[in-house]
C-alpha cells in the first residue's frame, strides 16, 4: 500500500496541544451552549426548535449551492410541493434532511443517540437522507462515468473515485480502511467536553477529507457535526445551527471552502506536528470553526432574549395581526409558561367572552398561536412568515 492511501494519512486528527487561545474559545463555546434559552420554557423552546430545523435546512442547502426559500421548506413539511419539478426537488430534498435532523434530535432526547463517528451511524446518515430525498439524487454524472449511488454505501468502485477542488481523496477500494480508521480516533469515548468540542471541529474536516461518498458529504458531515455537537453538551436544545456560521462565515460566505482546503495541507517541516497533514492548519482551522460555533451562540442567544423576544412578540401581533394592545399580557403569560387556557384570555385581558374569542382568533389565524386539539390550550408557533419582525437576519432579508 503505498504512503497516500494509508489510513493515516488523515494524522493529525487530534491535536498535541491545546494552544491557549482555542482554549478560552472552546471555553466561551460551552459557557455559550448553557446559557442560550436557559429561561424559556420547554414548550416555547420547542417551538423555536422547529423554526431553526428550518433555518438549519436552509443554510445546509445554501452551502450545497440550493437556494431554497424557508417558506418552500415549510411547505415541504406540509406536503404543499410545487408543481415545478425542479423547485419540488429542491423541496424533497430538504425535508429529507428535516427528518434526519428530527431522527437526531428524537434519539438524543431518549439517550439513544448513537457514537456519530462510527461507520454505522455514518451510513445510516446517508442511507436516511437518500431514502427520504428524490430519486433524481441518487443519479450521478462524473467524469468517470454515470452511475445510481447506493443510498448508505461507501465508495467502492473506481468509477466513485472523484476530485474535490485540489483534493483528491483516498481512492474508492480504500474508504472502508479510512473509515474504520476515522471510527477509531473520533469516538467520544473517554473525552472530556473540551476534547469533544475539539473532536468535533476536527472531524468535520477529516470526513469531507476523506470522502467516503460518492455525493452527499457535505450534508452527511454537517448532520454528523450536529449529533457531535449534541453528544457533546453543546447543542443547547437544538436553537442553534453550525450551518448558519458556515453559510456565513465570520467576514464574508467563501471562509467556509477557504477554511476546507487549507486544512488538506501537508505538514510544514519538522515543527508542524508528526501527521502526514499541517497540525498548524488543523489548529486553525477548529479554531475557525470554534469562533464560528461561539459567533452563532452568541447571536442566537441575544436573538431569543427572554424580555427582548417577548417585546417583539407583542409589537408584531399589534401591527401585522391588529390584535388589541392589551393581549400582549397573553402573548407574555403564552412565552412565560409554554401554553395557556383558551378561558385564561379573558382574565389576563379583562375582555368578555366574545371580545377574548375574536382577540385570540386574530392570533390563531395570523399563525402565531395554535392548539393540538380545537379548544386546547394555545401555545407559541414560529415560521419563516414572522422572521424577519420577530428574528432580524435569522435569514437573509427578502427571503419567503
Amino acid at each position: 500500500m503505498s504512503a497516500v492511501e494509508t489510513p493515516a494519512r488523515i494524522e493529525p486528527c487530534h491535536l498535541t496541544t491545546l494552544p491557549g487561545e482555542l482554549a478560552d474559545v472552546v471555553g466561551e463555546v460551552i459557557a455559550a451552549s448553557t446559557r442560550l434559552g436557559d429561561r424559556l420554557h420547554s414548550e416555547t423552546a420547542a417551538s423555536l426548535r422547529e423554526l431553526v430545523v428550518v433555518m438549519n435546512c436552509y443554510y445546509s442547502n445554501l452551502i450545497e449551492g440550493h437556494n431554497t426559500r424557508p417558506r418552500d421548506i415549510e411547505r415541504a413539511l406540509t406536503e404543499e410541493l410545487a408543481d415545478d419539478e425542479a423547485r419540488r426537488e429542491l423541496q424533497l430534498e430538504a425535508r429529507a434532511h428535516i427528518r434526519v435532523q428530527r431522527k437526531l434530535d428524537r434519539q438524543h432526547e431518549a439517550g439513544e443517540l448513537g457514537e456519530p463517528a462510527t461507520r454505522e451511524f455514518i451510513r445510516g446518515l446517508h442511507r436516511d437522507f437518500y431514502e427520504w430525498a428524490p430519486a433524481a439524487a441518487l443519479r450521478i454524472d462524473s467524469t468517470k462515468g454515470s452511475f445510481v449511488m447506493a443510498a448508505g454505501s461507501f465508495r467502492s468502485l473506481a468509477v466513485h473515485d472523484n476530485t474535490v477542488g485540489r483534493h483528491h481523496p483516498p481512492s474508492s477500494e480504500r474508504v472502508d480502511e479510512f473509515m474504520e480508521y476515522f471510527e477509531e480516533r473520533y469516538r467520544f469515548e473517554g473525552l472530556g467536553r473540551v476534547s469533544a468540542v475539539v473532536a468535533t471541529a476536527a472531524a468535520h474536516h477529516r470526513l469531507n477529507y476523506i470522502h467516503p461518498f460518492p455525493d452527499g458529504n457535505g450534508r452527511v458531515s454537517r448532520l454528523m457535526s450536529h449529533a457531535m455537537m449534541l453528544k457533546a453538551d453543546i447543542g443547547a436544545k437544538g436553537l442553534w445551527s453550525i450551518s448558519r456560521g458556515m453559510a456565513r462565515g465570520l467576514s464574508d460566505g467563501a471562509e467556509y471552502k477557504r477554511m476546507m482546503d487549507a486544512a488538506d495541507s501537508p505538514r510544514k517541516g519538522d515543527l508542524d506536528g508528526r501527521g502526514n497533514l499541517s497540525e498548524q492548519a488543523l489548529v486553525e482551522y477548529v479554531l475557525w470553526f470554534s469562533r464560528i460555533a461561539l459567533d452563532q451562540l452568541t447571536f442566537m442567544t441575544a436573538l431569543f432574549d427572554f424580555d427582548t423576544l417577548s417585546g417583539r412578540l407583542s409589537a408584531y401581533a399589534m401591527a401585522e395581526l391588529g390584535v388589541a394592545e392589551d393581549v400582549g399580557r397573553v402573548l407574555s403569560e403564552v412565552f412565560r409558561h409554554g401554553s395557556v387556557a383558551r378561558g385564561q384570555v379573558a382574565q389576563l385581558t379583562g375582555r368578555s367572552e366574545r371580545s377574548a374569542r375574536d382577540q385570540l382568533k386574530l392570533l390563531t389565524e395570523g399563525g402565531l398561536l395554535a392548539s393540538e386539539t380545537p379548544k386546547g390550550p394555545v401555545s407559541l408557533r414560529f415560521s419563516s412568515e414572522s422572521s424577519e419582525s420577530l428574528f432580524p437576519r435569522l435569514f437573509p432579508a427578502q427571503l419567503g
